[in-house]
């Protein structure tokens, strides 16, 4: 039995159109709302967001979800002023699409990668990557924390325009690939000297 809250997406439209919200996402953490149970909507692993099994085709509304994506004891929710509502995230709630240099307020050369859903995530020490392998393959997955903990899974291709960019350096007995990036450094792997 599907004990799921149907809702309409264009109310939840109406109550983020707010003057509070930036493009840095809605003040999230500032609100309290009560929870108003579990909605049928998913986030996949793709990055395609469905509601009731269906895809949410405008991207407009999507990006403005994101922006009150919320995530509490391991669960995510979309966040209201007035309610809170548990949503499926098959991995994780971002994708990172595209990787851009540009200069922090540091000065310091910095990358910055753009997300599916128009997030704007400069790596540095508070956004940082890290890998995650997956236990039966070891293939990584590197992710990068954009806010309130929650991460951006980073595609295939802007991860390779990564390893492209880093340099090696021997990390405690092992040939590490590091990239840096506003004034930090980040290990993206060992380098595999099989080939």
């Amino acid at each position: 039995m599907n004990n799921k809250k149907s809702i309409n997406l264009d109310v939840i439209k109406e109550q983020l159109t707010a003057p509070a919200s930036s493009p840095h996402g809605a003040p999230v953490d500032q609100w309290n709302p009560g929870f108003c149970g579990e909605i049928d909507l998913l986030i996949k692993r793709n990055g395609e967001w469905l509601y009731q099994q269906s895809p949410i085709t405008r991207p407009a509304m999507v990006n403005l979800f994101a922006r009150v994506l919320w995530l509490e004891d391991r669960r995510y929710y979309l966040k209201t002023p007035v309610e809170k509502m548990g949503i499926q995230v098959e991995d994780t709630p971002f994708h990172v699409t595209q990787m851009s240099d540009v200069i922090d307020s540091e000065g310091n050369s910095a990358i910055q990668f753009t997300t599916l859903t128009g997030d704007l995530v400069t790596l540095d020490q508070a956004h940082p990557i890290r890998l995650r392998l997956d236990p039966i393959t070891s293939e990584p997955s590197p992710l990068v924390l954009v806010r309130y903990g929650m991460e951006a899974l980073i595609s295939r291709p802007v991860f390779y325009e990564l390893i492209e960019r880093a340099s090696t350096r021997l990390v405690d007995g092992q040939e590490q690939l590091i990239i840096e990036s506003a004034g930090c450094e980040f290990v993206l792997g060992a380098v595999d000297n099989n080939d």
